[in-house]
């Protein structure tokens, strides 16, 4: 194949200039290295080669400036920013935030040639137009006159940040392409004995227009530029730029438009290929790749960059040498992970105000504790996990670094975490063991995790030289937004064989380059072409009026790079993501749709992941004599209520929970669990009503109780939810739930005794222990359980279990107990009929009189006490008797009895309600 590169060279080498004084300019430095590769393949004498640069260095030796980063040059346009705003300052935090958007804005104006001064103030003129209301008295707000005054000050901080850098000698992209067009002449006549050939250029900014037709016209530069009839010989958009040039620039009046080739009416094959998710495209990219036995003339180009990681995953064994042009942003390192975890540390402390007593959040000291990067660095040490074991253990929500040292006495990589924890609010200290920490470990990883620590390393250094040298971050928050600037654009560059193997590019990368084969992912709207979105402080008016770039010119650039990638290209696989998101994006690329619409050749393709069907089978454990023997240890112990109900509700989660006795993972009670606020509660009423046992209760009895309600409740939230603090959000609430919730009861019950009626306490938390005999099973078997209160209202005994949660009448109502071991709903019932059973059989003598059971729910205390009914349909029959309870207790035996039966597994229940 002959590529665009060996025909340039052909023709340089044709010409009569010695290559000595030759200089080659092209869009990228990646393009230069395959450009003297081919220089080598062609020449077959011994000479010198020729300068080769790219664009962006051709243009700084041009204006004898030096560029700097992103991040020195918002930190000195700060200090100008300071420098000429005495009023209403921004702090480095905010400023940063416009300040990057001001600097992309100054960066095209500059590129473009625009006059700064008039096009900020005609801005400055729209803003006022827009908001002018001769109809209006009203002045104008604030907020919007605050709005006029930066539109104004953009003009100033523009030409102030201009001088500034200038006097010093360096500057941004567009200032040194202003700076070049200022000295373009300079230039010439300092490198008349030379020849500038510029290759394979598309899309010029206005500096690079003027700076080439100079070059042109003097005599000293040649251009050769990569393009193809099917796209210049039309109106479509690949063309738009370069037909613009040979029909404007007067160079071609006289000289011919070098290097319109027809490669497009040549035979390719095109492949579409249609996949579902982003995984199913680079899952497909591979299977191409490991059908390919060379390589060496294929490219993989990645429209989406952020696939990088993904896609070095899921190569094939066949690809041996693999040369990698784009970069690996720094956020998408694993040691990321580890200083974001660090940075969240300090964030949320300042956060939920634990700055004054230098406490952490515990989630964010777990996060840190689990990080494999700490681990590393600590070789490994099983006392990090011992740590959070602990924090659990005593339900530290908030802990101090002295606590975290103490559960460390023997931890030998104590000067680590003293770096890590011990780095307070100070921006500098916090820098400067950011440094220590990426030191720590050059020593402890190889090869490219040695080299992203290396680069983490220079990261800090700059960001701590940068703070020293202008003292603008004075916050964690302010250091964190920088940092993660940083990260989302900086990238660790691969090194590899560019000229050998799979080539796997950005599209930016393929500029100038031919191959053979050529696969594009992700050829969707929104990424090829990208999408409408800018940040820029200039209306898209206004740039159309100044002639700056926007999204359409950018859409006739993305597609010029397409159309040039595949002009020379056998094959082609062009694959996409045909799963759109939530707001519509996420369509085939209109690239797609132009190739059918033109008549080209395309053979398409859907894949999608294998979906394979999988059906759950229920589990069902089945009855060994070990669990038989557990059984009877149970038996022995005593059933309770909630086991039994647990039973009911699913076989196999009573299996898991009382014969394995696989308990919840512990974890840290952030937020008041519903049990132990219930814990709560019941201790409260159990302390207030105990000391009444035996003895009818008295209007001042209640009414002592209410004064001493909140005291009571706060003291058993402490000693129940230990470590807690029941002060702040959630469990504030929490807390004045659970004191709503007794004060509410004791209301009621002082409402009754107002009324006259009669209360007496017959006992509280009463635990009660009572052997049954089950038919067929020979061995000791107990109820056990706890009654809540017994007491008796106007002569009933009342037998009363206390619930927080919401309980309905329809709960409680029964007309067949064979539901309480069929149904989860009537467990409540089965619940608090036990209680009855468990008290009458003590005491025989309360069936004399009138019994009732119920419950007290504190979420639906408007239904006061509700009691078991055992009418049916609107009648109601509240009476407990020792004959309903008889009746009760042989299903109670018969759902026992299928416990032990060794016929019946415990089979799991997938339809629980929870």
């Amino acid at each position: 194949m002959k590529t665009f590169l060996s025909e340039v060279v052909g023709s340089i080498l044709e010409s009569e200039n010695s290559l000595a004084t030759t200089i080659c300019v092209l869009p990228s430095e990646r393009a230069g290295v395959f450009l003297k590769e081919e220089l080598k393949r062609q020449l077959t004498t011994t000479t010198f080669l020729p300068k080769i640069l790219s664009i962006e260095n051709f243009i700084e030796e041009v204006s004898e400036l030096k560029k700097i980063d992103t991040v020195t040059l918002l930190f000195e346009f700060y200090s100008v920013y300071l420098e000429n705003n005495q009023t209403n300052k921004d702090d480095f935090d905010s400023f940063s935030q416009w300040g990057a958007i001001a600097l992309q804005d100054f960066n095209e104006v500059d590129r473009h040639l625009v006059s700064a001064a008039e096009l900020f103030s005609y801005l400055n003129d729209i803003k006022r137009l827009e908001n002018w209301n001769l109809d209006s008295t009203e002045p104008v707000s604030e907020m919007i006159e605050n709005h006029f005054s930066f539109m104004e000050s953009l003009g100033v901080y523009y030409k102030r940040f201009y001088d500034y850098l200038v006097k010093n000698g360096k500057g941004y992209q567009g200032l040194l392409y202003r700076v070049a067009v200022a000295k373009v002449q300079q230039f010439i006549d300092k490198n008349n004995h030379s020849k500038i050939v510029f290759i394979g250029f598309n899309a010029l900014n206005k500096a690079e227009e003027y700076i080439f037709k100079e070059l042109l016209k003097s005599g000293l530069a040649t251009v050769f530029w990569d393009s193809d009839s099917y796209y210049m010989n039309s109106k479509k958009e690949a063309g738009t730029f370069l037909r613009r040039y040979k029909k404007e620039w007067s160079y071609f009046e006289k000289h011919s438009f070098k290097s319109i080739a027809n490669n497009f009416s040549r035979e390719k094959i095109i492949h579409q290929i249609a996949a579902s998710k982003n995984v199913s495209q680079i899952k497909a990219v591979g299977q191409l790749l490991a059908k390919k036995i060379n390589l060496d003339n294929t490219a993989l180009v990645l429209a989406d960059e952020s696939l990088l990681s993904l896609t070095l995953n899921s190569l094939p064994e066949n690809v041996k040498k693999l040369n990698i042009t784009m970069g690996y942003l720094l956020k998408d390192m694993p040691i990321a992970g580890f200083f974001e975890a660090v940075f969240q540390l300090y964030l949320n402390q300042d956060k939920l105000d634990m700055v004054k007593e230098n406490l952490f959040y515990h989630k964010d000291v777990s996060r840190l504790l689990s990080h494999p990067f700490l681990y590393k660095l600590c070789n490994n040490c099983l006392e990090l996990g011992e740590v959070k074991e602990q924090l659990v253990k005593n339900n530290q929500v908030f802990v101090s670094y002295k606590k975290i040292s103490e559960l460390l006495v023997e931890f030998k990589e104590v000067s680590l975490l003293e770096n890590v924890f011990d780095m307070s609010q100070n921006v500098s200290k916090f820098l400067m063991n950011c440094v220590k920490i990426v030191d720590s470990g050059k020593d402890l990883f190889d090869g490219f995790e040695k080299e992203c620590l290396y680069r983490y390393y220079n990261l800090f250094l700059q960001l701590e030289t940068l703070n020293g040298d202008f003292e603008h971050i004075r916050s964690i928050k302010t250091l964190h937004a920088i940092y993660h600037q940083l990260i989302s654009s900086e990238k660790l560059s691969f090194q590899g064989e560019p000229l050998s193997g799979l080539q796997l590019m950005g599209m930016l990368e393929t500029r100038v380059l031919d191959f053979e084969t050529v696969i594009i992912t992700s050829m969707n709207e929104g990424i090829l072409p990208a999408g409408k979105n800018e940040n820029s402080f200039i209306p898209f008016d206004v740039k159309k009026e100044y002639g700056l770039p926007t999204y359409q010119e950018k859409d006739a650039i993305f597609s010029y790079h397409f159309y040039r990638l595949i002009q020379r290209a056998k094959q082609v696989y062009l694959l996409y993501n045909t799963e759109t998101d939530a707001y519509g994006a996420g369509e085939k690329s209109r690239f797609l749709t132009q190739l059918e619409i033109e008549g080209i050749p395309v053979v398409k393709k859907n894949i999608a992941p294998l979906v394979v069907s999988e059906t759950k089978n229920i589990l069902e454990i089945k009855k060994t004599p070990e669990v038989i023997e557990t059984l009877k240890k149970i038996a022995n112990s005593g059933f309770s209520p909630s086991a039994l109900s647990t039973f009911v509700l699913d076989p196999l989660r009573y299996y898991k929970q009382y014969i394995l006795k696989i308990k919840d993972i512990d974890t840290i009670e952030e937020t008041v669990a519903a049990n132990t606020m219930g814990t709560v509660v019941h201790d409260v009423l159990d302390v207030f009503y105990r000391p009444f046992s035996g003895k009818y209760l008295q209007i001042s009895h209640v009414e002592e109780m209410l004064v001493k309600t909140e005291e009571t409740i706060r003291f058993y939230f402490n000693k129940h939810y230990k470590n807690g603090i029941i002060e702040k959000g959630k469990n504030k609430l929490i807390f004045k739930v659970a004191e709503s919730f007794v004060l509410n009861f004791l209301k009621a019950e002082l409402d009754l005794l107002k009324q006259g009626r009669k209360i007496k306490i017959i006992g509280a938390e009463i635990g009660i222990k009572v052997p049954i005999e089950v038919e067929g099973l020979n061995f000791p078997i107990y109820i056990k359980g706890t009654v809540d209160r017994i007491d008796e209202l106007d002569g009933v005994t009342r037998i009363v279990d206390y619930k927080t949660g919401k309980v309905e009448g329809n709960q409680l109502k029964i007309d067949d107990f064979v539901k309480v071991t069929e149904d989860y709903k009537y467990t409540k019932a089965l619940q608090v009929m036990l209680y009855a059973f468990l008290y009458g059989s003590g005491n025989k003598h309360i069936f004399d009189g009138r019994l009732e059971a119920g419950i007290f729910s504190f979420r639906n205390m408007r239904s006061n006490f509700l009691r078991m009914d055992f009418g049916k349909a609107r009648v109601k029959d509240y009476d407990v008797t020792e004959e309903r309870i008889s009746e009760f207790m042989i299903v109670v035996k018969e759902l026992i009895s299928g416990i032990f039966d060794v016929e019946k597994p415990f089979v799991e229940n997938t339809n629980t309600p929870f």
